[in-house]
């Protein structure tokens, strides 16, 4: 059973940066593969983020290309988004997720049901 604890959301003005961190216990880091996804209030959670089940490559969802960037720590068991430019359209509680690479076919998986855990996110505020 793999926990994951998401943190470094907080409030933040349009045009400034947040790093959040996502500290994984519980299994072995690197059977895992890592993704972002966030859920704003009303709507259902979306993809943001996530590595290849290779872990050699990134994905980003189109409203955060270029702005948002993945990244892990197989050391410290963590992996990081790094958002910058944020836009009040980015205000969301955000999870990462942890899918079993041994178990999935999919090279990036993109929806909610091809993540086996979950953290219990944090809220990223972004005021106008």
């Amino acid at each position: 059973q793999v926990q994951l604890v998401e943190s470094g959301g907080g409030l933040v003005q349009a045009g400034g940066s947040l790093r959040l961190s996502c500290a994984a216990s519980g299994g072995t880091f690197s059977s895992y593969a890592m993704g972002w996804f966030r859920q704003a209030p009303g709507k259902e959670r979306e993809f943001v983020s996530a590595f290849s089940r290779d872990g050699g490559s990134t994905v980003y969802a189109d409203s955060v290309k270029g702005r948002f960037t993945i990244s892990r720590d197989n050391a410290k068991n963590t992996v990081y988004l790094q958002m910058n430019s944020l836009k009040p359209e980015d205000t969301a509680v955000y999870y990462c997720a942890a899918r079993n690479i041994a178990r999935s076919t999919y090279l990036v998986a993109f929806t909610t049901a091809n993540y086996d855990y979950w953290g219990q996110g944090t809220q990223v505020t972004v005021s106008s």
